[in-house]
């Protein structure tokens, strides 16, 4: 996993606005929080608080998995030196808000101290999902969130001798995470879905159907329409089994990963005066229903979900853009959010996978979308293109194994070309390595073969691909 450490802002990006020594606290040190405080360091001499009991300094939280791998030290996942925060003007604090009194603009520490502010930004991320199973208290049943969960899971399942096995509850991304790092140490995992196949409400059924395939192919005994009834411990609180609630089946465990999804970290905000649904209510400029207070990243809530996209976006990189966004409200440049296509990018142990534009699942498909889909031979490469069946508007792309170019993409969205033209050009979009195996013209011809056409993919044109 390439990693790059971030530069220092400098002294010369600052351009002064008025009101400079006003205090702007942020509660949340993720990459929301971080970036709204970078930015709005560019553009002001405000004075800026970041607060956050998990951890002292920023890390990068899609990197959890790396680290209890053996592949990253917990330093290689902290984006800035330590030094950083300091120079750039940047105080620290480290303490849970216990609650906000927003008339005196005050907040209240669990710790007994307080803090003034003159404009909040709330930027508490997310916590497991969790729906009131017995159990929920044992010792050994956690989620992968945040970085005590890591810790926990160090400290629960550090090899195959302590925690011979393991079950995870629930599917999606978090789960497959958790499942590849416990296999590396050699953990026997059982994974409990819901569904017929994995993610089969976000990936369409031939997608979800290959990645149970390839998730099993790593020695994971994944079970499929399985729910979870109850959790049992031993005599000392420890985890010793779960229960299935559909055959009553005992499986022995000494951790259960809970990767049910996540909820908005909210709940401290209760009595505040604070709107909030199921995350904290805002609108397009990032702004809540008190003046002064503001909300972004996983913790938001749109009151007015824009295009497809969920009211509330639990993603690295939305958070990033409403970091942005609002540094430039907050400096007096009044500014909406406007995340653009829907892309994002994870990666199914060995699988990459990548999405643009919307491709639905069967469960969800819209009554004009239809789906055009291709998979290679050896079970690990895919493809499925979404289109309007009346004009033939290119919609978006699922991909597994096959890297495509984000720019390409986005543009051809923009532009909204016909999956005829999509086809034509696939090539270009290509961006894996160089000497890799291609796949276009296996693609086009089954494209061809369905759809009665006769297109012929162009040969990948430098020149063209960096025009666009």
């Amino acid at each position: 996993m390439p990693y790059i450490k971030f530069l220092p802002l400098k002294a010369t990006e600052v351009t002064i606005t008025r009101n400079s020594m006003e205090h702007i606290v942020i509660i949340g040190n993720g990459i929301a929080g971080v970036t709204a405080a970078r930015h709005i360091r560019k553009l002001s001499d405000k004075k800026i608080t970041l607060i956050s009991a998990e951890t002292d300094h920023f890390f990068s939280r899609t990197a959890l998995m790396y680290v209890y791998m053996g592949h990253l030290r917990w330093t290689d996942i902290e984006p800035y030196e330590h030094w950083f925060w300091e120079k750039n003007r940047l105080e620290l604090k480290k303490a849970y808000v216990d609650r906000i009194d927003t008339d005196a603009k005050a907040l209240y520490f669990s710790e007994g101290d307080a803090l003034n502010y003159d404009k909040l930004i709330i930027a508490t991320g997310s916590v497991t999902n969790t729906f009131g199973w017995e159990g929920l208290e044992l010792d050994g049943v956690q989620g992968l969130v945040s970085k005590q969960d890591l810790d926990a899971l160090e400290k629960n399942a550090p090899n195959k001798e302590i925690c011979p096995s393991a079950v995870i509850v629930g599917g999606g991304l978090i789960g497959v995470e958790m499942a590849e790092m416990l296999r590396t140490r050699g953990i026997a995992v059982s994974m409990l879905v819901r569904e017929d196949a994995f993610w089969t409400n976000v990936l369409p059924n031939g997608e979800a159907e290959m990645i149970s395939r390839h998730i099993k192919s790593h020695g994971v005994d994944l079970r499929h329409n399985t729910n979870l009834d109850k959790i049992l411990g031993d005599e000392n609180g420890q985890v010793r089994a779960i229960l299935a609630k559909e055959t009553g089946e005992e499986i022995s465990c000494k951790v259960v990963g809970v990767t049910t999804g996540v909820k908005p970290n909210i709940t401290f905000l209760k009595d505040s005066g604070i709107e909030t649904d199921k995350g904290v209510l805002v609108n397009r400029k990032l702004e809540t229903n008190i003046k002064d207070i503001y909300a972004i990243g996983d913790c938001a809530q749109q009151r007015e979900p824009i295009g497809n996209r969920p009211p509330v976006e639990a993603v690295w990189y939305t958070g990033r853009m409403m970091g942005e966004a609002l540094a430039q409200t907050i400096c007096g440049n009044a500014f909406e959010y406007n995340p653009g296509h829907w892309f994002n990018s994870a990666k199914f142990f060995d699988i990459e996978y990548q999405t643009y534009g919307w491709v639905f699942s069967e469960q969800r498909r819209k009554e004009y979308e239809q789906h055009f889909h291709w998979k290679h031979e050896d079970d690990t490469k895919c493809i499925t293109i979404a289109y309007h069946k009346d004009n033939q508007k290119f919609l978006g792309i699922n991909t597994f194994g096959i890297r495509l170019r984000h720019e390409i993409m986005d543009r051809w969205l923009t532009e909204e070309r016909e999956v005829y033209y999509v086809m034509e050009y696939l090539r270009d979009a290509n961006f894996d390595p160089e000497f890799y195996d291609t796949y276009e013209a296996e693609i086009v011809s089954k494209f061809n073969s369905e759809m009665d056409t006769n297109i012929k993919p162009k040969k990948k044109n430098w020149k063209r691909i960096f025009s666009y």
